[in-house]
Parts: structure tokens; sequence; C-alpha cells
């Protein structure tokens, strides 16, 4: 087939044209890739900004975790399993705080009560024991010597009496709601799982849960179940999911913090 110069060059403009097509499709995806990656980077340095280490001793570090929450790390000697760290959270509002679960021991646990007075100047006006072993009120004593109040699970409360344990001031029947500040904590017994008595912290304003050790962290074992409840568990979690399905934080006993993907991990791993 022959092609005069003018078929030509309208063959050229065509492949010119598609040519240009290709080069900016590839270009705008380029700055797509660039962009979302700048994103990414953009939200993984806001994470970083908000959760960030402002204490740390060898006792005990703090993470701040969003405006108004941190975490607290202790350590226990859990004698197979180690030494652990342990977690607990602290809320704090308007030169407030509630503390959830005690540092492991009174050392610690003073150590904490100072940090939160001299550096939030913050008063702690309650401390909820999430159930009866040592990593959550192993310190009790020390707060109830500096006048901060205790409030537990009323079965929390019982064993801890008839097991010579320090003993939390006063208890509830399944749910409790505090007041941190201007705001609210909400306190719940949804079921049996690490053992017949644990309980989660919820904190409404910002969607943030402490899970204690009734959840697990992310590839996480089925870890103590020396005391557990391994047939209710997996209930019990669906329980704490259908009462907080907008749950954004979760700070688990051991381990890592994670969103709501940890209740799915954990009711997954007992079933």
């Amino acid at each position: 087939m022959n092609i005069n110069g003018e078929d030509f060059e309208k063959v050229n403009l065509i492949n010119d044209k598609q040519m240009t097509k290709r080069i900016l499709v590839i270009l705008l995806i380029a700055f797509s890739y660039v962009n979302l990656n700048a994103q990414i980077d953009s939200l993984k340095s806001k994470d970083a900004k908000t959760e960030k280490e402002v204490y740390k001793s060898e006792t005990l570090s703090i993470n701040q975790i969003s405006e108004y929450v941190y975490q607290h790390i202790s350590f226990l000697d859990a004698g197979e399993f180690g030494k652990v760290s342990c977690n607990g959270m602290i809320v704090i509002c308007e030169n407030e705080a509630v503390v959830f679960d005690t540092p492991t021991d009174n050392e610690a646990s003073r150590e904490l009560i100072d940090w939160v007075t001299k550096s939030l100047k913050c008063k702690i006006t309650a401390v909820i024991p999430t159930h009866y072993h040592a990593d959550n009120l192993g310190g009790l004593d020390e707060f109830h010597k500096q006048g901060i109040a205790s409030y537990a699970y009323c079965k929390t409360a019982q064993i801890a009496k008839e097991n010579d344990l320090p003993e939390p001031q006063h208890c509830f029947d399944k749910f409790l709601e505090l007041k941190v500040g201007n705001e609210k904590v909400h306190i719940g017994f949804f079921g049996e799982g690490h053992t017949c008595d644990n309980v989660v912290g919820y904190f409404p304003l910002e969607d943030i849960m402490f899970g204690g050790c009734l959840i697990k962290e992310a590839g996480a074992g089925k870890g103590n179940l020396a005391e557990a409840n391994v047939e209710a568990w997996s209930e019990t979690v669906r329980k704490v999911k259908m009462k907080y399905p907008k749950v954004k934080k979760i700070i688990v006993g051991h381990g890592k913090s994670g969103g709501i993907e940890l209740l799915d991990y954990t009711i997954k791993l007992f079933e």
C-alpha cells in the first residue's frame, strides 16, 4: 500500500497525539503516586507525633496516645513468661485524671502518681483495676495512701478480699460511669474471658478503649489461661464490639495498641 506525503504526515500527527496522551497519563499516575505517598507519610508523621514517649525510667514508661489519653507501662516478673510489660491507661480532662490499672507495684505507682500530678498538673480522682491480677492492682495501696479512690467490679473486690490482695474501696455491679473533668469514662463487665472478672474501659470523647487482658494484640497467642474461660471469651468480646462499634484505638493489657481489628482478632483466636 502506497501512502502519499499528506497521509504520512497525518499518520505522524496521530502517533504524536497518542504519544502525548500516553506521556500525560504516565505523568498523572506518577503525580498521584507521589501525592498518595506524601499523604501516607503525613498520616504516619501525625500518628508519630500523637503517640510519643513522654516519660521513661527503669520501672515505668508513659506514652501519649492522643490529646487526652496516655498509656502507662510497667513490668512484672511472670515466671515462665519472663519479664512482661504491662499496660494501663490514663485519661485526663480539665486538670483531672482517671487511671485504668495500677502499675505492677507501689514504687512504680508512686512514680506514676507523681508524674501525673507534676507534669500534667492533674489531680487523680479515681483508679480502676480491670481485674484482680498483680499487673492490675499491684500498686493499689499507694493510690489509697495518697487519697485516691478506687473502683472495681464487685467480683474483683470479692476475690481480692478472699485472697488477701489490695482491696478496691468501691465496687459496682457490671457497669459504672465516672466523670473526668467535664467528660465521662465508662467501665463495663461483658462476660468472662481472661478471668471471671475482666472489665474494659472506654473514653467516648475520643473513642479509645482500654481492653486490658481481655483483648489481645495483633499476632499474640492465647497467653496465660490459668484462670481463663476460653469457651466464653469470644462471645464476651463480641458483646464489647456490639457496645462500642466506633472504637478507634484499643490499648491492650500486654503489647501494642491497635484499632477495632484487635476485637476481631481476639474473637477468632478463641473460637
